[in-house]
């Protein structure tokens, strides 16, 4: 018979910090319901900070970004 999710909460609650993160991070992999997609934006992300460290691209801040954006607008 499973337990009443306070009770598995006070349970886990009570596990040391390093033993709650590793559990944290199982359960949220159990919700992941498109790894793919996942593995898509991770290889755009360090696709991305390739050509920032390498500087092929530009970085601007994201105060230069709204600003460009608001002058589109206007």
């Amino acid at each position: 018979m499973s337990r009443p999710i306070e009770a598995l909460a006070e349970e886990v609650l009570n596990l040391p910090t390093d033993a709650r993160a590793k559990l944290l991070d199982r359960v949220v992999a159990s919700l992941d319901a498109d790894r793919k997609r996942d593995e898509a934006w991770d290889a755009i992300a360090a696709s991305r900070d390739a050509e920032i460290e390498s500087g092929a691209v530009t970085v601007i801040s994201s105060r230069e970004v709204l600003t460009r954006l608001r002058n589109e607008l206007d």
